[in-house]
């Protein structure tokens, strides 16, 4: 039951990420990719000290090391997958960044020597193919610069996933959240000062997309990937939480108004049946 609810959770994490994309580009209109960043993890850090600043004294050096990785892990991910944009397509920076799914596998396979059943592996490729008809269209081009700070980006999304498994079963979900937050937060504020983008507009009305991300896309999805990660395997939440491109999609279409293609279509199939082959029971799977 409890890991039912695990996946459960990370189905509304991948919903909340996917619609996120349009709130992103309403919060381009008027803050940089970093002041974006910046604010959101202060949002989300700010909230989380003032709900649990009575337990701050239970944290331990332990704790804080374990929620430093975590937090530099993610601020790593975003970095590089806004850099790597500058240089890139959206359409390739999207997919590229969700080339985890395939990765967080091999770190669990290669790091940990856990032996995943087959259905796991086959299941990541198959996804990967359905991110690939919901991002790319018309050709690729040539790998450049910005494709390899992507996965690059992709690197670090995995281990994001992979070291918050690692750490769940032995840490309270506030104390890693607050601690990833707060880390995320002060390297984003860092990063905006050596790139003198200090300027931010805070108009009430500009600043509610920006807020939307902190408080729903940062803060209760980071909380609910957590708590939900404690009852699924890093295999499994990297295929759920890859759903977030087909709600993306999505929501671009009801939102934005754009228009459903093939790709769109069969994209959305093939994460579907992707998922589908991790979940379903085909007896005694075969592990590797």
């Amino acid at each position: 039951m409890k890991r039912r609810i695990g996946k459960i959770g990370l189905v509304i994490v991948a919903i909340i990420w996917g619609t996120g994309f349009v709130v992103t580009a309403l919060a381009l209109e008027n803050y940089t990719p970093y002041q974006i960043l910046a604010i959101r993890f202060t949002v989300a850090f700010v909230v989380l000290l003032l709900v649990n600043l009575k337990k701050l004294r239970l944290l331990s050096l332990k704790t804080l090391g374990r929620g430093s990785l975590l937090g530099t892990v993610l601020f790593l991910a975003y970095a590089f997958q806004t850099i790597g944009l500058q240089y890139t397509t959206a359409s390739k920076n999207a997919f590229l960044t969700a080339v985890n799914v395939i990765i967080v596998p091999f770190l669990s396979y290669l790091i940990l020597k856990n032996k995943l059943p087959l259905k796991n592996f086959v299941g990541s490729f198959v996804t990967l193919i359905g991110i690939g008809l919901l991002s790319l269209t018309g050709t690729m081009g040539g790998f450049n610069l910005g494709d390899g700070l992507t996965l690059i980006c992709a690197v670090f999304f995995a281990l994001q996933i992979f070291v918050t498994d690692l750490f769940v079963a032995e840490e309270e979900t506030w104390a890693l959240m607050l601690l990833q937050m707060g880390a995320a937060a002060l390297l984003s504020w860092l990063t905006l000062f050596i790139s003198g983008e200090t300027s931010i507009n805070y108009q009430p009305v500009n600043l509610l997309p920006v807020f939307y991300l902190g408080l729903a896309s940062t803060l209760l999805a980071y909380f609910l990937q957590t708590v939900s990660q404690k009852y699924t395997t890093s295999s499994e939440a990297a295929i759920i939480l890859s759903t977030e491109a087909f709600f993306g999609m999505l929501g671009s279409v009801i939102l934005l108004g754009e228009k459903v293609s093939m790709n769109m279509l069969m994209g959305g199939l093939f994460i579907f049946i992707g998922v589908l082959i991790v979940e379903l029971d085909f007896g005694r799977s075969k592990k590797i």
